[in-house]
């Protein structure tokens, strides 16, 4: 059986990064998501779904909108483990993804992907490219659909973009007016640099 976690433990050396070692867990009943932001060599906002026990996850360059209008590259990562989800800290600049975390929105999820009204597994539905959730975060709320690009031909580019629904709103731009982690209060830069803490 493959090991959904071993591109991340392979890309890291988890006796010097504050990262969780984490191992797959079985499926919960109600999963989770979580956007952390991530202020590594460029700022991004990592999107990430509990699926199977991980957390399955893209990089989002400039976030997550509420405008339907908004497409964003969300760029597919390695899979993460479940106690990724309350990480909040500072990455030796040495180490991959070296730079300050903290966790931007998280809550439950559904997944909404169906055809012809039957519920398409998110295994199956990332493995064709295209999934829609509903997600009911502090920030983010509503439907997002997520579906594979493979923009310049690489098919780790998706694109992100949410669905018009109630929760859409095409003048709030909360990536820019709401920086505080919902966890700590803190916005990225005020993570402490010698903090390692989950």
């Amino acid at each position: 059986m493959t090991d959904p976690l071993r591109t991340y433990r392979e890309r890291r050396d988890l006796d010097r990064s504050p990262e969780p070692p984490g191992d797959a867990r079985a499926p919960s009943s109600r999963p989770i998501f979580v956007v952390q932001q991530h202020d590594a060599s460029s700022m991004h906002f990592d999107v990430r779904l509990e699926v199977d026990g991980v957390l399955v996850s893209w990089a989002v360059p400039k976030g997550p909108s509420l405008d339907p209008d908004d497409k964003r590259l969300a760029i597919r990562t390695e899979d993460h483990p479940l106690d990724y989800a309350d990480f909040e800290g500072h990455i030796p600049e040495q180490e991959y993804g070296g730079g300050n975390v903290i966790v931007w929105d998280i809550g439950p999820y559904r997944n909404l992907t169906a055809d012809d009204g039957d519920e398409i597994p998110l295994p199956q539905a990332i493995a064709d490219g295209h999934l829609k959730v509903w997600l009911e975060g502090d920030k983010l709320r509503g439907a997002y659909a997520l579906t594979q690009t493979e923009l310049r031909g690489d098919p780790n580019n998706w694109l992100l973009v949410k669905v018009d629904d109630e929760g859409a709103d095409r003048r709030r731009k909360p990536v820019s007016t709401q920086p505080e982690s919902v966890l700590s209060g803190r916005t990225v830069d005020e993570v402490d640099a010698e903090e390692g803490s989950r």
